[in-house]
């Protein structure tokens, strides 16, 4: 599983018009779902995302996570995660998990965080065309790949 974690000041995604999810400060996380994944790659990232310390303490130095600042996460679904463009002009995307699994396994993300504490765990539409809005702070953006290949 690949996640693109951003520090926001705030973040929304709408369908159709309508704000699906909104968060202030916190995490933005685009999140992807690959073939071959499963239990092991969600407790990975449910712990990465939670304890990552990418907010600043009393010194300005990174070293508090969304759990020490009470911050909030907005998950967006990003199958493109996963999309291959090292041949052709069109990216491939027969790495990603086919949409039933992947919806599973991203529900799974969002339960653990809330269980980790997060103080709000707010989604995107799994599907849906979507219109991701944030405002970067720092700027600050995290890539995590629960296999560890980057």
């Amino acid at each position: 599983m690949r996640a693109v974690v951003q520090r926001v000041k705030r973040a929304q995604v709408t369908v159709n018009a309508w704000v699906v999810g909104q968060i202030g400060p916190g995490l933005c996380v685009l999140l992807g779902v690959g073939a071959g994944y499963g239990p092991d790659d969600v407790a990975y990232l449910i712990d990465k995302i939670a304890n990552l310390r990418v907010f600043a303490d009393a010194n300005g130095k990174m070293n508090l996570s969304v759990l020490d600042v009470g911050g909030s996460v907005l998950m967006v679904s990003q199958f493109t995660l996963y999309g291959d463009a090292r041949k052709g002009r069109r990216p491939a995307f027969v790495e990603a998990l086919e949409p039933v699994a992947a919806e599973k396994l991203c529900d799974d993300v969002v339960a653990g965080l809330r269980r980790a504490g997060v103080a709000e765990v707010r989604t995107g539409v799994f599907r849906a065309d979507m219109d991701v809005e944030l405002v970067n702070h720092g700027p600050v953006t995290i890539l995590l790949d629960s296999r560890r290949s980057f």
